[in-house]
């Protein structure tokens, strides 16, 4: 087996590992970040302060009403109790209690709003967690294709790892050495092969005599051009 054969192959499978890895690392992060679940999540977070704010609304309003009505009971019990006789008094209490009672009605009508806005913001909070809900439904199922996957290309990664270790085991240390140098610098991809007499990385087209030179068996040959071991079959 030439070098170049060696190299290509140990590229193939390295190849086909980075694109596992890769794909395994999309789905740690799907599974630990999913963006529509802390959309939703967050979704549900203001709209519980929201209604905490409208139900804190209507007990405030619900307390002036009150308020508001037990001052009139007391200016009517003094107007009507008999209690005061001078009719200078007695005239500006029932001016009072015609004030009172007409800020209530104010009142009465804030607490209504109140009571409105209240259930309104009741009915976006369920929503919300409706939503919340079928998210986490919708990620139950995905995530256990996702874990299915998951647990299949760890598999298929270890298969990888005994087939990886014993192209290795035939190939010249030096030889290895500049294939890792290159799959560093080459984005992972240290190896080509000849197609239609070019670089299959870059597209260079060689002459008869680079041609020959990447059928040696002996030595590599590296694209002049990108700087990558050919394999030519």
């Amino acid at each position: 087996m030439s070098a170049a054969l060696g190299l290509y192959r140990l590229q193939q499978v390295d190849s086909q590992m980075d694109k596992i890895r890769t794909r395994l690392d999309a789905i740690r992060e799907t599974l630990e970040n999913d963006v529509k679940l802390r959309a939703a999540m967050e979704a549900v977070s203001a709209s519980e302060a929201e209604h905490k704010l409208s139900s804190n609304a209507v007990k405030t309003s619900e307390a002036e009403v009150e308020s508001q009505r037990i001052k009139i009971e007391h200016t009517e019990a003094s107007l009507y109790g008999g209690l005061v006789k001078n009719p200078k008094e007695l005239q500006d209490l029932q001016l009072e209690a015609a004030s009172l009672k007409k800020y209530l009605v104010t009142l009465e009508e804030r607490q209504l709003e109140a009571m409105v806005h209240a259930e309104e913001t009741q009915e976006a909070l369920d929503e919300a967690n409706k939503q919340l809900e079928q998210v986490q439904e919708n990620l139950k199922d995905q995530n256990r294709d996702l874990t299915i996957e998951s647990d299949s290309l760890t598999k298929e990664m270890g298969n990888l790892e005994p087939e990886r270790n014993a192209v290795i085991e035939n190939l010249d240390e030096a030889f290895l050495k500049i294939y890792e140098q290159l799959r560093q610098k080459k984005n992972g991809v240290a190896v080509a092969f000849l197609e239609e007499n070019s670089c299959s990385a870059c597209g260079t087209t060689f002459t008869q005599s680079q041609h020959q030179s990447a059928r040696s068996s002996d030595k590599l040959f590296n694209c002049p051009t990108c700087g990558r071991i050919i394999y030519a079959n």
